[in-house]
């Protein structure tokens, strides 16, 4: 764009009146509304959501409208402006630590399980190669996520699958044989 076309397109988005504005803008989303909530209701999965990311996407057109250069680039431009709100929800989200040790938030009421099949059962897990045992463990008595085996553990999450698939397989013929 030339200085002189720069300029004009500066001109005349300060001497705008407000109602144009808004006709403008109106113009510019009207046809791409459907499309942008189909977009974010695949990206989340959530009605509720997607309505919010669409809201957002919205505002953020509004007040950088004079930044679309091509008009006819506005769907590209909102999808994208939508897939960059869509990350900011992650960066905004920040897990509060807390100071309490994870011992202390296991359940006070444990009893030992003392009937034959819990000692069996114990046993064949002892007898699990360490590499079977530990994500199993894992994900069995603590709860992990496959996804979280996989970073606690430095693999991949598919190896972390492999794993469990194999340790259970493994912990069912010790247990039946």
């Amino acid at each position: 764009m030339s200085n002189l076309t720069a300029t004009f397109a500066n001109t005349i988005s300060t001497t705008e009146t407000p109602a144009a504005r808004e006709v403008r803008f109106q113009n510019l989303i009207g046809k791409h509304m459907t499309d942008l909530f189909h977009y974010a209701y695949w990206l989340v999965h959530n009605k509720t959501v997607a309505e919010d990311l669409v809201q957002e996407t919205m505002l953020r057109a509004w007040k950088s409208m004079d930044r679309l250069q091509k008009p006819e680039a506005a769907k590209g431009w909102l999808i994208t402006i939508l897939r960059r709100e869509n990350a900011r929800r992650f960066e905004r989200f920040q897990p509060e630590f807390s100071a309490i040790p994870t011992e202390a938030l296991a359940d006070k009421h444990r009893s030992y399980d003392t009937s034959t099949e819990a000692f069996v059962l114990r046993n064949a897990i002892a007898e699990l190669p360490e590499d079977y045992r530990e994500p199993l463990l894992l994900q069995v008595i603590h709860g992990y996520s496959q996804k979280e085996i996989a970073a606690e553990l430095g693999i991949s999450v598919a190896g972390a699958g492999t794993r469990l698939f194999r340790a259970r397989k493994k912990l069912r013929a010790l247990v039946e044989g």
